[in-house]
């Protein structure tokens, strides 16, 4: 069955979806898959959506075994929907309208008006997407509504269809719908016209039972009737009658066995007998005989006949054979005269020696050939269904969906806590602490563990049972099964009060380890499950099992890789009061990236903001992308300009791209970065000043106090590796509250969504005034991110701040060595203005040294600036280009203790450099 949704037509992308899909533009992200499938056959086969050329075919009808078998189900249907204004169609397997039943009459008028009337085809080719023609195109229920038709004309009805089968060819003979305007359509018309073509189909199976055995009693009127004959002295009771049913329905199909024995309880035995056999009309089966000694006589057994009565009907001809369930006869079958003429007669095989008929059929026709077909489609139903995704759970619940109710009518998967986080379970057993994972019920009054529940299984129970031996576990009649009732007897009551009464244990086992069990409960259907039921369900486990272990396996490497990249970004935010920020990460569906982000103080109360993006997913990316941003670090303790810090970083990634030099060995798929992007901004907030540049990555959007947004005009630069190229640099004034969002491409491009329309959408959300960073990014992922992103994302958003002028202190000195002594005054003036006595004495002696080595060993203007931030920062700048270098001095030095002395002082120290000099720089803790 196709997993259907409920109607969005009118909200979304299916809004104009048709109309994009027509013009040729990609819609996958709007439109169903199943009704896209369908558009694109319709498109295929030429079909105008606003143009349909109907064909018409008068007297059209279906045989009259499906009419009588389908007309009951079809009345009940429209009765039941007589208030609702919905229509019941019933259309022959080509997709024509043979009947139509029910609606009101406006409906009426407006299906008539589209030709969805009776001798009118409704198939896909011809009408587009509906639920006559797509239902026959996919070969199961479909609805559809509104929007999702093809063809104007069809846009304002809702229908579900469902095709009908025969249930032993397992061919369409027909197609259900339920059509009504799509106001009133809903999505649980699919389960209505799914359980009325189930219905009609039970019906066909059923009238071929009755004609076997209107078959099996013109058999019996063709013998004489013996005297005494066919007299039993004691009833056999339901064990023995299944135990010969099951052994005559294998012999029966068997192509070479000819004999068998059957044990019966009491010390009895029934000996099976096959034969060819032939009708007078001519007609070739097989009969199974039975003689059981040591008590009472099998009384018969019958079904799938194909021996028939001469001059039953039509005047002699007989009725073609067909294919039922065997079912018993309690009357004893007559005896024949037995005669030498092979090959033998129905006459022929029974004579007066006590055998008594036990079985007549074509060989490997009836029930199992029936069970087969079923059982082949449901193992190719679980193939299909069971695994799509890489998720424990999801996979599980795909289990409970394929096999409940088509297998077995509750179906409940419990697996440990441990394979849910991906890791290797360790062994399972009796008391092993299991949790409920999927149920699969038909009805919700089963009292069983609900999804969630822990399950820890006592010994006796069968769950218990097969974890420990590995084996499944069959119980036929749960009622009997003290063990299975030990786990909660008042619970389990309750389960079997509630009709529960034959169970099927099966460990989920892959690649030698076992994962977990899956119980299928039947209670519907009154038979019990069976050996053949028990290879079924084994089949069923171990594809499912495969699949678990993969969804496991996956979840443990997208864990670990997470684990890492989540290790390698920043945990927390740093201290620095240049910027407010707020960021965001979000892993891919496919798995972890080589997205990151970071926030680095600098000196100077300035502050680098930095988002990269590595191509590829997985450890490799996550590795390289933790490379990269720790070399960003690492060049910002250098205090490099944006350009030149990216040229350093484009020249490492080069390097690692190319093996450090080490010779890169040829079997190793992911050896180099492949290509990363960049992009490096600084904000200076003495200036208010932002310099930025970008290596290959997407432009930074700046959002102004009143909410204007617009997106820098930054050169693009070539990614990270490539070399050779130059880096540009656009520097921008922004005021104080401005907002600088950074992100990674993920977040405005996708396969199908380009980033034209990802950045408008991104420009709309932005353009609000004064809202914090932290509800800028709730707005920004809201609306941009898609609900299975297919890259991993990350955003940064900085709202800025000013240092104001009464934050900051600077003077212009001469360059003479009387200036020092007016610096240090300067200076403790400005501390005590700032009520900071407390730093004067070491600052004083900071500035002494600073100044001094400035006139000393530089030249050009010296200037002196204080910034009160969250540390008292002191900085010096002149126009060398020479960096001051700290060392030890030894005793007999007269000089070279200053600097040493200042970074004892201090808590930090460095060095920058400007396009006019240098700028030595310290930082003091306030007390």
């Amino acid at each position: 069955m196709i997993s259907l949704s409920v109607p969005w037509d009118d909200i979304g992308g299916l809004v104009d979806a048709h109309e994009r899909f027509l013009t040729g533009a990609r819609v996958e992200a709007d439109v169903r898959g199943p009704v896209l499938d369908s558009w694109k056959r319709c498109r295929s086969a030429g079909l105008e959506p606003d143009r349909l050329l109907v064909p018409y075919a008068p007297g059209l009808s279906l045989d009259d075994r499906f009419l009588q078998a389908a007309e009951p189900v079809l009345r009940r249907l429209t009765a039941s929907l007589a208030e609702v204004g919905m229509a019941v169609a019933l259309c022959d397997a080509r997709g024509r309208m043979v009947r139509r039943f029910g609606g009101d009459r406006r409906l009426r008028d407006r299906l008539d008006a589209v030709s969805f009337a009776p001798g009118f085809d409704a198939s896909e080719p011809v009408v587009g997407t509906n639920g006559v023609g797509t239902a026959l195109a996919e070969r199961g229920p479909v609805y559809v509504v509104g929007r999702e038709h093809f063809a104007d004309c069809l846009q304002p009805f809702a229908c579900a269809g469902a095709p009908v089968r025969d249930p032993l060819s397992g061919r369409i003979e027909a197609v259900l719908d339920l059509t009504c305007l799509r106001d009133d359509g809903d999505p649980t018309m699919l389960r209505l016209v799914r359980e009325a073509a189930r219905d009609i189909e039970a019906r066909l199976l059923e009238q071929a039972t009755r004609r076997e055995r209107a078959l099996l009693a013109a058999y019996r009127r063709a013998g004489p009737q013996p005297d005494g004959a066919g007299t039993d002295g004691e009833a056999l009771n339901r064990i023995d009658l299944a135990l010969l049913r099951e052994r005559a329905e294998e012999l029966l199909a068997s192509p070479r066995g000819t004999l068998d024995e059957v044990a019966l309880p009491g010390g009895r035995v029934a000996t099976l007998l096959r034969r060819l056999v032939r009708s007078a009309d001519g007609e070739l089966g097989v009969a199974v005989e039975a003689r059981v000694s040591g008590g009472t006589r099998v009384t018969g057994l019958g079904g799938t006949a194909v021996v028939t009565d001469t001059g039953a009907r039509d005047g002699g001809r007989p009725p073609k054979p067909s294919a039922v369930s065997a079912r018993l006869v309690t009357k004893p079958v007559p005896a024949a005269p037995v005669t030498s003429a092979p090959p033998e007669t129905v006459g022929d095989i029974l004579g007066g020696d006590g055998s008594r008929l036990l079985l007549v059929g074509e060989p490997g026709v009836g029930r199992l050939a029936v069970l087969a077909r079923r059982r082949l489609e449901l193992l190719h139903e679980a193939g299909v269904r069971i695994g799509t995704t890489l998720d424990v759970a999801r996979t599980a619940e795909e289990l409970t969906e394929v096999t409940a109710p088509e297998f077995a009518d509750f179906v409940a998967v419990d697996l440990p806590d441990a394979l849910l986080r991906g890791e290797e379970p360790g062994p399972l057993g009796a008391r092993t602490r299991l949790r409920r994972v999927a149920l699969g019920a038909v009805h919700e009054e089963s009292h069983l563990w609900s999804v969630g529940d822990p399950v820890a299984y006592v010994a006796s129970t069968p769950q218990a049972r097969c974890l420990e031996s590995g084996r499944a576990v069959l119980e036929p009649v749960l009622s009997d099964s003290g063990g299975w009732k030990a786990q909660d007897p008042p619970r389990l009551e309750r389960t079997l009060a509630a009709g529960i009464h034959s169970l099927i244990a099966v460990p989920l086992r892959a690649r030698g380890t076992t994962l977990g069990v899956v119980s299928f409960y039947r209670s519907e259907r009154p038979a019990p499950f069976e050996d053949d039921d028990l290879s079924l369900a084994q089949e069923l486990a171990s594809r499912a099992a495969i699949c678990i272990d993969n969804a496991r396996r996956y979840t443990r490497e997208h864990h670990t890789a997470l684990t890492l990249q989540r290790s390698l970004l920043p945990r927390g935010r740093p201290e620095q009061s240049a910027v407010e920020v707020a960021h965001r990460y979000l892993p891919a569906q496919a798995g972890v990236g080589g997205d990151w982000f970071d926030v680095i103080p600098l000196s100077g109360a300035r502050v680098a903001l930095v988002v990269g993006d590595v191509v590829g997913h997985g450890l490799h990316a996550a590795a390289t992308m933790g490379r990269l941003r720790t070399a960003v670090h690492n060049f910002c303790a250098l205090d490099l300009p944006p350009d030149e810090l990216l040229t350093h970083l484009d020249d490492l990634a080069g390097r690692l791209d190319r093996g450090e030099g080490w010779a890169v060995e040829s079997g190793l798929a992911d050896s180099g970065i492949v290509g990363a992007t960049c992009l490096y901004a600084v904000y200076d907030p003495v200036s208010r000043r932002c310099t930025l540049t970008r290596a290959g990555h997407p432009l930074p959007a700046v959002v102004r106090p009143d909410g204007t947004v617009e997106f820098v005009d930054l050169p693009a630069g070539a990614p990270l590796g490539l070399g050779g190229m130059p880096f540009e640099t656009v520097e921008l004034e922004l005021a104080e509250g401005s907002q600088l969002v950074l992100y990674t491409d993920g977040l405005v491009e996708d396969r199908l969504r380009d980033i034209d329309t990802g950045l408008d959408r991104l420009r709309t959300v932005l353009a609000v005034a004064e809202r914090p960073p932290e509800e800028t990014c709730e707005a920004v992922l809201d609306a941009l991110l898609p609900a299975r992103p297919a890259d991993d994302v990350a955003l940064l958003v900085a709202r800025t701040h000013a240092l104001g002028p009464d934050r900051v202190a600077q003077w212009d000195l001469p360059s003479e060595p009387a200036v020092v002594s007016v610096a240090r005054a300067a200076v403790t003036e400005q501390l005590t203005a700032w009520g900071l006595d407390d730093l004067s004495f070491t600052t004083e002696l900071v500035v002494s040294e600073l100044v001094t080595n400035a006139i000393r060993h530089a030249h050009g203007p010296v200037q002196l600036r204080l910034l009160r931030d969250r540390a008292l920062i002191c900085e010096v700048s002149d126009g060398s280009g020479t960096s001051p270098r700290l060392r030890r001095a030894r005793t007999e030095d007269e000089g070279g203790r200053g600097l040493f002395l200042a970074a004892r002082l201090t808590e930090r120290w460095g060095t920058r450099y400007t396009p006019e000099g240098k700028v030595i720089w310290t930082e003091q803790p306030l007390p």
